[in-house]
Formats: C-alpha cells, structure tokens, sequence
C-alpha cells in the first residue's frame, strides 16, 4: 500500500495548503499520513469509542471554538486523553488560534500540529482531492492514450503494430496526444484516468525517423496532461481468410484495475484508413453517450423488416 512521509507531505505541499508549523519540526519525524481525514469533534468532547485516529486530524472553526471555551484543568485532562493515541498529525484551518496548553502538549507527545490558511471546507476539499490522487489504485501500460474529439482512447497492441504512427496521424489531423509508449493509469472515483508515467514532455518515437517533440512540433493543442479513458482498442494484424468480426465488438470488454471498460479488436492491414475509424469509433461512442446506439436501431429495423415481409407472405398465400 502507497504511504507518504509526515515530513515529505509537509514539505511538499506547504505553499499549496498555505502550512506552517505550530509545533517543534521534530514531530514530523518518523509519521505516516493515510487516505482518511477526520473531524475530532466527539473525541474532543471525551467520547472515544469510534474515533479515527490514525487519519489527518482537521481542526475548524467548531473545534477550536470548543477548545477556548473549556477551563484549563478540563482543557488539559481532555488532551491528555486524546493525545495518547497514535495521532498521525492535525491541521489547524482558517489560521486559528488554538490554546497555548495544547500546542505544548502535543511538543510532549511528539504529536505535530499544522495551521492552514485556507478555510475548512477548502482544506478539506483539497486533502481528499490530493490524498485521493496519492493513494489511487494504479497501474502502467504499454500502450499510446489520444483523445479523439473528446473521448480517451487507449491504443494498444504488438510492439511494431504501428500504435505512434497512428496517434501522430490523430494529432495531424486535429486530435490530441496525452501521452506515447507507457500510459500511468489511476483509479479515481470509479473513473480510469490515463496520462504521462514521467514528466519529461510529449515525446514520440516513430520508427525510421526517430525521437519528436509532439508539443513542440504541433503546438500545445496538439496534447494535454491527462484523460478519462473511455474505450480501449487493440491493434491486430490482418489475415486473409479470417473472419474478424464487424467493428465495435459490442460484447467485448477488459478489466483494467478491476474496472471493466470496453475493448475493440482493430485489423489493420497496409492501406486501411486507420485514423477515419478511431473517429468513427469516437462519435459512435458519444451517439450512444446521448442514447443513440447504431448497432440496436439496425437490428430493430431489419427485424420489424422481417416480421413485416412475414404477414405479407401469409397474406398472399390465403
């Protein structure tokens, strides 16, 4: 399971979440942040029976408020009592003041205290924005990722198949790269997000020509960082004399992550206008966004078409 540093956390994303440091820098060491957060506000007032403590403790404006108010000998013994769990840290919204007593207990039980800037629902919103991100099921494919008018298409197939050409031909023609050769894919809220495994730029081998810089060579609308992918299709070589079934394979689907997600088996041979049926595949897959699918409203037509032609032939038969 992914785990980040107490310390690393703090550093890095110190500008970003506005922190500063209430207590001694020394209890940052040796923690471990999880996925969770957690609002303190029943552990505080003495109950303990559910309380998360191994989550990012948030402090806002109601918990604060209840902290001032308490007398000192209650205000220490309710600490006391919290602070013997293992605590990873808490975070101190909108700037507030918290108690003096408090700040010099957690220095005692090497429990760290932060304080943010930004208010609670900001500073909440953006942790699970971030921890969500951090602490996503991830996985890295051999594949190219484009987005053709919109709609995350993951290339996959053979090393060799012609994967980059294709994806420099979408990009030629008006279509955008997301990244070339390894694709980083997250789960993120039940949705597959693919983009860049390193942040090194949009590069592309193309066989024979060798290394080019998509961004540099077609501009930044040629490419963008990330892109839910929506279907993913698998580049097959051609045969003759076998049968390959109509594009689209309705039934067919992967499991990515343990998230299914459609897949389609492309022949391609030499000559096939490859870059016409990924955008035919494209605006199929946002007909059917809008309810429209192709595939039902033929066989729905051609069997009134049948039923139709039936009662003709008994009626000419009578």
């Amino acid at each position: 399971m992914k785990q980040i540093n107490l310390e690393e956390f703090f550093h890095k994303k110190k500008d970003d979440f506005s922190f500063s440091m209430l207590t001694n820098s020394s209890t940052l060491k040796d923690k471990n942040i999880s996925h969770f957060l957690n609002r303190p506000g029943l552990a505080l007032a003495g109950y303990f029976e559910r309380f998360s403590h191994n989550r990012i403790q948030i402090l806002g404006e109601t918990e604060i408020s209840y902290l001032q108010s308490l007398e000192a000998e209650v205000l220490f013994d309710r600490v006391k009592e919290l602070f013997v769990y293992d605590i990873p840290c808490f975070i101190v919204a909108k700037g507030l003041s918290i108690p003096a007593l408090v700040i010099d207990q957690a220095n005692e039980y090497n429990i760290a205290i932060l304080s943010s800037r930004l208010s609670t629902e900001n500073l909440s919103y953006a942790l699970r924005k971030y921890l969500d991100s951090l602490y996503a099921p991830t996985i890295a494919f051999h594949s190219t990722l484009v987005s053709v008018y919109g709609v995350g298409i993951l290339i996959t197939g053979s090393s060799g198949i012609g994967k980059s050409e294709l994806a420099l031909d979408l990009v030629e023609r008006g279509h955008r790269l997301v990244t070339d050769d390894l694709v980083r894919i997250d789960l993120l809220n039940d949705v597959l997000i693919g983009r860049r495994e390193k942040e090194i730029g949009y590069f592309m081998e193309i066989r024979g020509v060798g290394v080019i810089d998509v961004e540099r060579m077609f501009g930044i609308q040629a490419v963008r960082a990330k892109k839910q992918i929506d279907i993913q299709v698998e580049l097959i070589p051609w045969k003759e004399n076998t049968h390959h079934g109509q594009v689209g394979n309705e039934g067919s689907f992967n499991m990515i992550l343990e998230k299914k997600i459609q897949v389609i088996y492309l022949p391609v041979a030499p000559g096939k206008n490859v870059s016409m049926i990924f955008e035919t595949i494209a605006m199929n897959h946002i007909l059917k966004l809008y309810g429209y699918d192709a595939g039902s409203v033929y066989t729905q037509k051609l069997s009134d078409e049948i039923i139709r032609n039936s009662r003709i032939n008994k009626e000419l038969r009578k």
